[in-house]
């Protein structure tokens, strides 16, 4: 598996599939998940509201809208928007949406700093409980895209990659 790690935009990634560190309502306001919605198109939140709710440590595949990706999916690092999460949830959605990943059958994933926003992890945390999942998975996908607009986290991350 061939892990690429970039400073960018994750709503500009050509892949099978975005992972959206999503809240259980499926509502995408801020973060990666407003910027999702402000590219993609409505039509992916109003898919995901129709989903919830979506428990952490699940995971749920929407359209991509006009994305170029095939599918966003959306695994909840918190139950209500804006909440400050855990290492523990981080792992339990990051897992949940690479389960999801490999049973659409996707070879090439984008996934950002799950929980580093307004979910309060530390870029250190976080990267390290990426790592930790990654490990079950790299025999199943041929490259992960790891991309943030965030310098800080983007350093870190290539710090364990």
């Amino acid at each position: 598996m061939s892990i690429i790690i970039k400073q960018g935009d994750i709503t500009q990634i050509d892949c099978d599939a975005i992972i959206n560190p999503a809240n259980s309502f499926g509502y995408m306001g801020g973060g990666v998940a407003g910027a999702i919605k402000r590219v993609g198109g409505k039509e992916i939140e109003k898919e995901a509201v129709s989903k919830a709710p979506i428990i952490v440590g699940k995971a749920i595949v929407t359209t991509a809208g006009s994305l170029p990706c095939k599918y966003v999916i959306h695994a909840p690092t918190m139950k209500r928007p804006a909440m400050i999460t855990s290492v523990k949830n981080i792992q339990r959605a990051t897992y949940a949406a690479l389960k999801l990943a490999e049973n659409l059958g996707c070879r090439c994933i984008s996934i950002p700093g799950m929980g580093t926003g307004v979910g309060n992890i530390s870029p250190e945390k976080a990267a390290l409980a990426l790592t930790k999942i990654l490990k079950e998975f790299e025999d199943i996908f041929e490259t992960i895209i790891i991309i943030d607009k965030n310098k800080e986290l983007i350093d870190t991350f290539n710090k364990y990659f």
